[in-house]
């Protein structure tokens, strides 16, 4: 099973993807966990240059194209072959980010990204989204005061992340039996709990 952890920024879907491996590792399920962009050596480098604060003149296009061979990569290099392999795979985001912060967010086609993103994958499709579901200021709140380090995207505007925020719930409602709302303005073991609840289900654990 694939399963991608989504949200926008301080959601807390990377504390909880970690928890959730180590819930799974404890019961004796094979699972790989991994990130994008990154999750390969060629990956993290792109991921050091999509990210780095610097580099503020990229185009939305070159940012999105960016993310797409690092998405193309950990596809053929991890995520496919574990699969094969029948482990469990959890993803610290993937392809709806691209549709969230390059579409929405960006204002990039839709159907173009859509294209893009089914050559990258090779059409391999999640078979369950956690959305992790918070205010837009409050997940800022609390990236700055947790003094986590920020990257260009972090500190684009509100009205960037608003847009990012609506448009994963525009890409929930079109595939509602893929996708699952956590509220994640919880505590870490309230959202843990309900994780785990969802993964043993899924999982029929």
């Amino acid at each position: 099973m694939f399963v991608t952890f989504e949200g926008p920024e301080g959601s807390g879907k990377s504390t909880q993807i970690k928890l959730a491996h180590q819930f799974l590792t404890e019961l004796g399920v094979p699972v790989v966990i991994t990130r994008e962009p990154g999750g390969t050596v060629i990956g993290d480098q792109i991921r050091e240059t999509v990210h780095h604060v610097k580099n503020t003149e990229m185009s939305p296009v070159a940012e999105l194209l960016l993310y797409s061979a690092s998405r193309a990569q950990l596809v053929a290099e991890l995520i496919r072959p574990s699969l094969e392999a029948g482990k469990v795979v959890l993803c610290d985001r993937y392809a709806d980010s691209t549709l969230a912060y390059q579409g929405y967010g960006r204002g990039l086609d839709l159907t173009m990204l859509n294209d893009i993103t089914g050559y990258a994958t090779q059409g391999l499709k999640p078979d369950l989204t956690l959305l992790f579901d918070i205010d837009v200021q409050a997940g800022i709140n609390r990236r700055t005061i947790g003094g986590e380090e920020m990257n260009r995207l972090d500190l684009e505007s509100i009205q960037f992340h608003e847009k990012v925020r609506q448009g994963y719930h525009q890409l929930a409602a079109f595939e509602p039996k893929r996708w699952i709302f956590i509220e994640a303005d919880r505590s870490i073991k309230a959202i843990q709990q309900e994780v785990k609840v969802i993964l043993k289900s899924k999982l029929g654990l």
